[in-house]
């Protein structure tokens, strides 16, 4: 018997603008001890699914058709009272911002807790055992003495970790999983991931995990729906929808993954145009606007979910096939036109970069009592027109790289040479002159756009502050830009929450080009973009990359982004640089066990390959960086770490040509003419 069957959802929400059919017709059922995937875009009503099921709707929200079946009852005719004896008790759910989920004045002990006794019949005492418990049962380093925190004083994926036991406190049948590791590292992610699997098969519960991310569905679903527009599209089991997609959707979404193993000269597929709004979808089939393969019959009916197969049934007039699979590909050159005096030369080098930040007790006094070591001896160079990836977890100084890079912030010591200049040197006048080249692309645009200011004086502004030519000439600059990213002229008068992520994302890249620069840092620039949005900005960066003569810094912890962008990268951990190198080299042969679990990490969109994978890439915690730890700073997590690496740290060794890393044991064999590089 399912635990979970719906039967024919349709979930609407009252909006003054009309009524948005964010679930149209939805069924599907979910076994015992399974995890069924549900993936899909922004906006194509996957959340709204799980929102649906545990009865948790925004407001104007109401299901207005169709069955939700679960242990005999209709979720969907049960009055108030009566769901929340289901909710959180009987199904768990794990949202995806656990910042915003947990409550920030309760202790973690305490939300736990709550849970308990809202549902069992328990004193405080057994409450907040039973809350020690789940924490020791979601792999919480410390159990008892964390019950005292705060989610402030939680790392992400702790706070994940948190969200997960609050669910599974009272062992529930089923677990709806709503992108649990969306904004998490790679490594916290595969540990999170993990830990589902692991808690799945314990507690011999069911799992419906809602992700964008095909990759992450490829490892741990069981059986995969795919959603556009507020219906499936295609299902069935992971093997056999990786293997034989038939829906020109599915297709598109694995095509537009950047994948290690495909050539970097090859532009990403991007599927053209954006979902439609389901308050006015189109006739006929709903993703025949964006779809290579429509003609008018897919405009003028509507297909049914059916198809020769009965378990991988599909909603096409033309399913896709072995032979059309394949989408449009664009051979792109990696660089622009540069100079030829100019081309390769050094634009900017980071000479033994080190920057600590103190940390301060008192509230009149404010004592140093230590310093946060962001930034440990880094030297780098970046050459003109190329682009370098920085990687690592959040916490190991990629951004404080960035900063510096910019001159935002100016280093504790050592040097940030621009062109030869050193950036720390200067001020006032000067250091404005010189940064007019430096810009940066901030990860979070909605963040960093002046939500009071329209787009066309956000782009406006960086010329008003340099001074640089007339209104008439600043206002032809901004429909220049924003033609260039790929916007209308009219979104001048927009502003910025009036635009999607990727419009606002294009934004961000617009003004970054405002002073024609000669390097940007993009710090994390597709990290919040759904796959389809993201392979069309990482294209864009591409071609402007190529028109402008562009030097690009991109700062992510997605190895698979890295390798479609940098020709060099430089693998950073707890401050340190561990790794450095051509991207050829890095990827292929990585010398470092760092990189080496960061790539192991990296979700393929391959069933076979993500199942033949072995535990945990990188386990554990990053360490603090108030004290980090004696030696290799990665010991601690360090499957090969031997005595020697906790009393020296290692210094960085060449493994052929620009081929450096830093450690005792390393994946690779050291050149024989290899010394010390880096004192």
């Amino acid at each position: 018997m399912s635990v979970l069957e719906i039967d024919g959802l349709r979930t609407f929400i009252k909006r003054r603008t009309g009524v948005v059919r964010a679930v149209d017709g939805v069924s599907f059922s979910v076994e015992p001890g399974e995890t069924v995937g549900l993936v899909g875009e922004s906006g194509c009503g996957k959340t709204m699914t799980g929102l649906s099921i545990m009865r948790l709707l925004p407001g104007g929200g109401f299901i207005a058709d169709g069955a939700i079946r679960f242990g005999g009852a209709d979720l969907a005719a049960l009055n108030e009272p009566a769901m929340r004896k289901v909710r959180g008790n009987e199904i768990g759910i794990v949202f995806q911002d656990p910042m915003t989920s947990l409550n920030p004045t309760m202790t973690i002990g305490h939300q736990i807790a709550e849970v308990v006794r809202e549902h069992r019949d328990v004193s405080k005492a057994e409450a907040m055992a039973r809350a020690e418990e789940v924490l020791a049962l979601v792999g919480m380093p410390r159990p008892a003495e964390r019950l005292a925190y705060y989610p402030h004083q939680l790392s992400g994926g702790l706070r994940q970790r948190v969200m997960i036991g609050i669910a599974l406190a009272c062992e529930p049948k089923l677990l709806i999983a709503d992108e649990p590791t969306t904004a998490l590292d790679v490594t916290i992610q595969d540990q999170i991931l993990t830990l589902l699997d692991d808690l799945k098969e314990r507690l011999g519960m069911a799992v419906l995990l809602i992700t964008h991310d095909m990759g992450v569905i490829a490892g741990r679903a069981d059986r995969v729906m795919v959603m556009y527009a507020g219906k499936i599209v295609e299902k069935a089991s992971t093997g056999p929808l990786f293997e034989r997609t038939r829906h020109p959707y599915t297709g598109a979404l694995l095509a537009s993954i950047p994948r290690l193993d495909q050539p970097v000269t090859h532009r990403l597929y991007a599927i053209p145009g954006l979902p439609p709004d389901l308050a006015d979808p189109p006739p006929g089939c709903r993703f025949a606007p964006r779809c290579r393969f429509a003609d008018e019959e897919c405009t003028a009916s509507e297909p049914v979910l059916g198809g020769p197969a009965p378990d991988h049934p599909y909603a096409c007039f033309h399913p896709i096939g072995p032979d059309s699979a394949a989408v449009p590909t664009e051979m792109v050159d990696r660089h622009g036109e540069l100079d030829g005096s100019g081309a390769d030369s050094d634009l900017l080098v980071l000479d033994h970069a080190v920057k600590e930040f103190p940390v301060t007790s008192g509230a009149l006094m404010r004592r140093a009592v230590g310093s946060v070591k962001a930034v440990s001896d880094v030297t780098l160079t970046i050459r003109r027109g190329e682009t370098l990836g920085l990687v690592g977890e959040s916490g190991c100084g990629k951004t404080t790289v960035g900063r510096m890079i910019v001159a935002l912030e100016r280093p504790t010591s050592g040097r940030v040479l621009f062109e030869g200049q050193d950036l720390g040197s200067l001020a006032g006048a000067r250091l404005r002159q010189v940064r007019k080249d430096l810009q940066l692309m901030f990860q979070d645009p909605y963040a960093s756009l002046d939500p009071r200011m329209r787009v066309g004086s956000i782009l406006r502004e960086p010329l008003q502050i340099q001074g640089l030519g007339s209104a008439v000439e600043q206002r032809a600059r901004v429909a220049d830009l924003l033609r260039e990213v790929g916007l209308s002229p009219r979104s001048t008068e927009l502003y910025p929450h009036e635009f999607s992520g990727g419009q606002r994302q294009r934004i961000g890249l617009a003004r970054a080009l405002a002073l024609s620069p000669k390097l940007i840092v993009a710090d994390e620039p597709v990290s919040a973009l759904d796959v389809s949005i993201r392979s069309q900005i990482l294209n864009l960066m591409r071609r402007l990359q190529a028109a402008h003569g562009l030097t690009y810094v991109v700062i992510s912890h997605d190895l698979s982004v890295i390798r479609y962008l940098a020709d060099q990268v430089g693998v950073m951990y707890l401050g340190k640089l561990v790794e450095v190198g051509r991207s050829v080299d890095v990827y292929e042969r990585p010398a470092h066990p760092y990189t080496f679990g960061l790539l192991n990490t990296i979700p393929v969109p391959d069933p076979a390959v993500e199942r033949a994978k072995e535990g945990v890439a990188v386990a554990g915690e990053l360490p603090s960086a108030m004290d980090p730890p004696s030696g290799c700073r990665f010991r601690t997590r360090c499957p090969l770490a031997r005595d020697i690496c906790a009393a020296e740290e290692p210094v960085l060794r060449t493994f052929g040509g620009e081929h450096k890393a830093a450690c005792h044991f390393p994946l690779q064999t050291p050149a024989e003419s290899s010394e010390v590089l880096v004192q």
